[in-house]
């Protein structure tokens, strides 16, 4: 507890002593605009790159402590994120908080659950702590574990073999390039409608960090050395799923920051009632939730390079499946929220963008 609760610690006071950019989110529903401190790709420089200097680089960090103890961290993670979400749904019965209109029902374990407000914030406000959560302690302490079980493999075969060099770095790519890109996730659902409750506080701080790392905790009990082909046709399906993830958005961010912005001057759009418009062409207008398949794509890519030679080879996967399950139920949370929010708008929206996910099949 001691280990979980001092790293979050640590991520928290990176983040509020370095120095970072200011972002104003979307509007809200009280018509608000809130500011967010960016500076997650610094606390994530400093603290991944001195692990792997003092553990690779000069000796000194044992690092195979954490798969040592993956049982028990695991277990702590799991009651800091409960401890957390009780603080939260407490201290939304404080007076001015915006709530969260998913999570305001009055049923307690559906708002428990849900999030009850909407952006809780700490510290003066100045730290939020549901944009904190999404992308600092979990995130980087999800690369952080990868990086201890390559160092496990590293102890055990004297070598890291170019599957377990794979997963770290397609995932440490992922993890970065979010990280450096923290901007685009002031427009997204989570940060937008959903509210900070259970779902998200376990999701963020043990979910992500402790169920994303099972390739490289597979690769330290199975190791495997890929084929050229294999690394080939391996990094192949990562390109394509980054290219799709990433272009799409970055489109999104662009266009709903800035419209007359060179880079989506050119997308055709169309208006709705409320105002705002919506994106018809580009990655936009191949699939109303493109961004989904980039995602997919880059998970499938994770879990290969275990390869696939009998039962105990298929946990590996879990994730890739499990992840298929989550953007399809998400895909659904969200067309239900854009047919509340758009109206008719969003009817005329679909017959215009027919594809949910991916083009031409569902």
């Amino acid at each position: 507890m001691l280990a979980v609760t001092g790293w979050f610690a640590l991520v928290l006071l990176l983040h509020l002593l370095l120095p970072g950019q200011l972002a104003c989110g979307v509007q809200l529903p009280n018509r608000q605009r809130l500011t967010y401190k960016l500076n997650a790709f610094s606390v994530f420089a400093i603290t991944y790159g001195t692990a792997a200097a003092v553990s690779f680089g000069l000796g000194v960090l044992d690092l195979s402590w954490i798969p040592r103890n993956f049982v028990p961290l695991t277990t702590a993670a799991i009651i800091f994120s409960s401890v957390l979400a009780v603080a939260v749904y407490a201290a939304s019965f404080l007076p001015n908080r915006l709530l969260s209109q998913h999570g305001n029902s009055g049923i307690f374990v559906y708002d428990f659950w849900m999030g009850r407000e909407l952006n809780p914030r700490a510290f003066g406000k100045t730290l939020d702590i549901k944009e904190f959560c999404e992308l600092y302690p979990g995130m980087i302490g999800w690369g952080l574990l990868n990086l201890a079980f390559a160092y496990q493999q590293y102890k055990q075969l004297g070598y890291v073999t170019n599957a377990m060099l794979l997963v770290n770095g397609f995932e440490l790519w992922y993890i970065a390039d979010g990280l450096l890109n923290e901007a685009a996730i002031l427009t997204t659902m989570d940060i937008t409608t959903d509210g900070f409750g259970f779902m998200l506080a376990f999701g963020d701080l043990a979910w992500v960090p402790f169920t994303f790392c099972t390739q490289a905790r597979y690769l330290t009990d199975y190791p495997r050395q890929l084929s050229l082909p294999a690394l080939l046709g391996v990094l192949a399906v990562q390109a394509l799923g980054y290219c799709i993830f990433r272009g799409a958005n970055s489109q999104k961010n662009a266009f709903r920051t800035n419209p007359g912005h060179p880079s989506v001057a050119h997308l055709k759009s169309m208006p709705t009632e409320r105002g705002t418009r919506l994106i018809i062409s580009g990655w936009w207008g191949a699939a109303r939730h493109i961004n989904y398949l980039g995602d997919w794509l880059m998970g499938l890519a994770w879990c290969l390079p275990c390869g696939l030679s009998g039962l105990a080879s298929v946990v590996p996967y879990f994730y890739c499946i499990y992840f298929a399950a989550l953007l399809v139920h998400r895909e659904r949370r969200d067309e239900a929220a854009c047919r509340a929010k758009y109206g008719a708008d969003w009817g005329r929206y679909c017959a215009l963008v027919p594809w949910r996910i991916i083009p031409y099949v569902y």
